[in-house]
Formats: C-alpha cells, sequence, structure tokens
C-alpha cells in the first residue's frame, strides 16, 4: 500500500526522489519503496525524513509508534534492594575502597556512612593517596528545597540539622589534596555513590526517607547507559554548587 501522506509531504516541498533522498542519506530507490510501497525506514532516518518534511513522523509512518521491546534486566544492573536500609554499610565501604580513579557523593546528609563506618574519612584519604579525586556534595541546609524535603518527610528541621551535621563530618577533609566537598541547594531526586564504574543509586519517593527507599546497584557498561545517566546527573550538580572553604 502506497504512503498517501509521504507522498502528498514531498510534492509539497517540491522534493524528488533523488533529491530527498541525498537530504536524508538513503538510496533513491528506499525513497521510492517508502513511497510506492508503504515500507519503513529505520527510525532514526524516519525522524530526519519528517523533520525535513515538517512533519509528524507518526503521521508519516503510524507503525513506528508501537513501543520497543523493554530488555527484562538491564546489562548495568548489578542488584536491586528493595530499601537501603537492606544494604550492609560494608558494601558501601567495600565499593569505595576499590576505587582508582574516582569517587563521587551527591546526598543532603546520609550521616548514616559516617555513624557505621567512623573511618571514612581516613578510607577517602587513602584513596587520594593512591591518585583517586574525591567529590562530595551534600545539602545546603540553608536551601528550600532541602527544607520542603523535612515538611514532605514529616522530619521537620531534622533534615536540615542532618545537612548541617554531614558536613561537619567532612569539614576535616577540607583543603586535603585530591578532595573537594560542596555543598547544593538542588531538588535531591536520587542520592549517588560512585565509585569509578561502579554506583549506588538510592531513589527518593516523595514522603518517605530514604533509608525506606529503593537502591539500584550499577556497573558501567558501555557510553550512554543507565551509570552514565546518574553519572552526568553529578555532575550537572556539582556545577551549581558551593565550595566549601577552611574556616
Amino acid at each position: 500500500m502506497a504512503n498517501e501522506r509521504l507522498r502528498a509531504a514531498m510534492a509539497a516541498g517540491g522534493w524528488t526522489y533523488n533529491a530527498f533522498a541525498g537530504k536524508v542519506e538513503v538510496d533513491p530507490k528506499s525513497v521510492e519503496r517508502w513511497v510506492n510501497l508503504g515500507r519503513t525506514p529505520r527510525r532514526a532516518t524516519a525522524m530526519l525524513a519528517a523533520e525535513t518534511l515538517g512533519e509528524d513522523v507518526h503521521a508519516l509512518w503510524p507503525s513506528l509508534r508501537q513501543a520497543r521491546p523493554a530488555r527484562a534486566v538491564s546489562p548495568e544492573l548489578v542488584a536491586l534492594y528493595d530499601q537501603r536500609a537492606d544494604i550492609p554499610v560494608s558494601t558501601f565501604v567495600d565499593m569505595l575502597t576499590q576505587a582508582r580513579e574516582q569517587i563521587d557523593v551527591l546526598v543532603y546528609a546520609a550521616v548514616f556512612l559516617h555513624e557505621a563506618y567512623p573511618r571514612l574519612n581516613e578510607l577517602l584519604k587513602e584513596r587520594v593517596a593512591e591518585g583517586c579525586a574525591v567529590r562530595i556534595a551534600v545539602g545546603d541546609a540553608d536551601s528550600p528545597n532541602v527544607q520542603q524535603r523535612g515538611d514532605e518527610e514529616k522530619f521537620g528541621h531534622g533534615i536540615q540539622s542532618r545537612c548541617r551535621l554531614a558536613l561537619m563530618h567532612y569539614r576535616p577533609l577540607i583543603g586535603v589534596p585530591g578532595i573537594e566537598v560542596r555543598t547544593h541547594p538542588t531538588t535531591l531526586y536520587n542520592s549517588i555513590y560512585r565509585a569509578d564504574d561502579q554506583a549506588l543509586v538510592n531513589a527518593h519517593v516523595w514522603g518517605v526517607n530514604a533509608y525506606s527507599a529503593p537502591v539500584w546497584h550499577l556497573r558501567r557498561n558501555g557510553e550512554g547507559g543507565m551509570f552514565d545517566t546518574y553519572a552526568n546527573s553529578f555532575g550537572a550538580v556539582w556545577a551549581t554548587a558551593t565550595p566549601v572553604r577552611e574556616k
């Protein structure tokens, strides 16, 4: 069955098969098959063709509305935990201990790390001594987003107090070469604990404390995957954060 919508759009724009094929980087015979036989191009090519014609891609090729099949399990997903409280602190510590190049921590407070593992600062110093770069971003206690989070979790000023406590825990690291601590004012959608190509991502759920929310353990598997999504998210927040200076 011919694709009359495509034929009309090309005619309206004065496109020949050859000219349009050159624009979307395919063979003219492919364009001819799209029009006369109703063939559907690959999604990326269809998107370019629709953009060139100023048309909606799904209007030209309705079959592209069909959802892509989902993977049962992402190749980057190592483990999924129902809640953070299910994870032994040793899991966090072991992951950080294995880091050789980069450690990134994005939280509002996460004081559980220092409380359960008092050697955390020493561990981070050991990592930078071995050439690892460490970036820590904790919540700005005066940020409206932090205050709102406390209200939503019915934790009141507790979350603000914990942000200040977290900063107190990390303050001895201020000025240590290779370690940078910043405060951020952002809405925290996920807490991120990254060590090289591994990350523990604590999802946040409205009205639920972080320790009761799910965590997924990711291991990077090529570019553009879930790991990179969260790594890029950390970078975006880091760019908005304020360095903590020595007193």
